[in-house]
């Protein structure tokens, strides 16, 4: 079923890590790309992982007879960290392409083993996004049960939904021992869901979840060497000093926010929706941007008077800046942030633009707006961010 949908993520042509969340379909992408031409170690396979976390220089004997120029695949490599140096001995001495997938980055960093250097560069996949499905997809369906493949296309996307989050507790962070007191970070992690997308407070998320503020830095760099979540920073305006400093953070996946905050089983109310619009179209530029190679960092902008401006990003051709609203209607008001940001900037220098929740283009005060479906074709085609 899930190998109906083209990704963008193209074949690495050079060893490579590939990095992504449970369930975003990183073996199914690795099996149409290498499988028929690649020697596989899957270390989800007990016996596997058991083998070769006794002797990872088995690896190198197992490889030993192949040509230069042959694909290994080593699927979870976060699971057996020293095998890296093992991948990094037979790409010097064999010059054979590894690409090497995982969901965690925590295990291979701390482990402090070799992580090749440069000799691998990282891709990462995204959920599934709009151009994979053909931009035929409901906005709030996804934005209530998200982009994950099997989410995609299950009947009952709550209980899909359900079993993920508790996987993702259970295998890594549970049998990973990323956290001593799995009680606190279950606690933690429902409250960090519940304020997806919102500034983050980490001293009121720390009360409420009965834990050091320390303690809540420590879960939050849990979620994002899991990649579970990433923080999107402010934009910093040279002339101005009063603006919000904090972060907000996301979650990749709205589908997953609502599993892991316990909301499944209800609609999603108004103040939910909003933030789960915002977390869809964050991730789609996101994955738009490393699939495409042009990797710009992404910020949001806010004053201290509440003037706001949702995603902000430098190309090479200007600044775009782009305000999401879960709204069929767009007020003039919601273009306030946009003008004064262009009016920083230079008018000249940035494109402008809305997204909503209407069925129709429009155009105010120079602000482009489009419907959510509009937006997305646009943001693939190329004529969002140029350059």
């Amino acid at each position: 079923m899930l190998t109906m949908f083209t990704r963008e993520l193209k074949k690495i042509e050079t060893s490579a890590f590939l990095l992504g969340p449970r369930g975003t379909g990183k073996s199914t992408w690795i099996q149409e790309n290498y499988a028929k031409h690649a020697l596989v170690y899957d270390l989800l396979n007990t016996s596997e992982l058991i083998r070769l976390s006794r002797d990872p220089s088995l690896l190198y004997q197992e490889t030993a007879h192949l040509p230069s120029g042959t694909w290994v695949v080593i699927d979870e490599i976060q699971k057996v960290p020293l095998l890296l140096n093992e991948v990094h001995r037979i790409i010097e001495e064999k010059k054979i392409k590894f690409i090497l997938s995982g969901s965690s980055a925590r295990r291979l960093r701390e482990s402090g083993v070799n992580l090749l250097a440069g000799r691998a560069l990282t891709y990462n996949l995204y959920p599934l996004v709009s151009k994979e499905v053909g931009f035929k997809l409901d906005v709030d369906r996804q934005i209530t049960f998200g982009m994950l493949p099997t989410s995609f296309t299950a009947s009952n996307p709550r209980k899909y939904l359900q079993a993920y989050a508790e996987t993702y507790l259970k295998e890594e962070i549970r049998e990973e021992a990323l956290t001593r007191n799995f009680g606190n970070f279950a606690r933690f992690l429902e409250i960090a869901a519940r304020q997806n997308g919102q500034i983050t407070n980490t001293a009121g998320i720390a009360r409420d979840a009965g834990v050091a503020r320390q303690t809540v830095q420590g879960y939050f760099e849990i979620l994002i060497d899991t990649l579970i979540g990433y923080w999107h920073s402010p934009w910093k305006l040279k002339r101005t000093t009063k603006q919000v400093s904090h972060p907000k953070f996301y979650f990749f996946d709205p589908g997953v926010v609502r599993a892991l905050s316990g909301r499944l089983p209800y609609p999603a109310t108004p103040e939910e929706s909003g933030p789960l619009f915002e977390c869809f179209l964050l991730n789609e530029i996101r994955a738009y941007l490393h699939y495409t190679g042009r990797d710009y960092p992404v910020y949001f902008w806010r004053s201290q008077n509440g003037v706001e401006v949702d995603i902000v990003l430098e190309t090479s051709r200007g600044y775009v800046a782009i305000e999401l609203k879960n709204s069929s209607r767009w007020e003039k008001v919601f273009n306030r942030g946009l003008h004064r940001l262009s009016e920083e900037f230079g008018k000249s220098k940035v494109s402008l633009f809305g997204v909503f929740r209407g069925a129709r283009q429009l155009l105010i005060d120079t602000v482009l707006v489009y419907p959510a479906l509009e937006f997305l074709r646009r943001l693939w085609g190329g004529e969002i961010i140029k350059g």
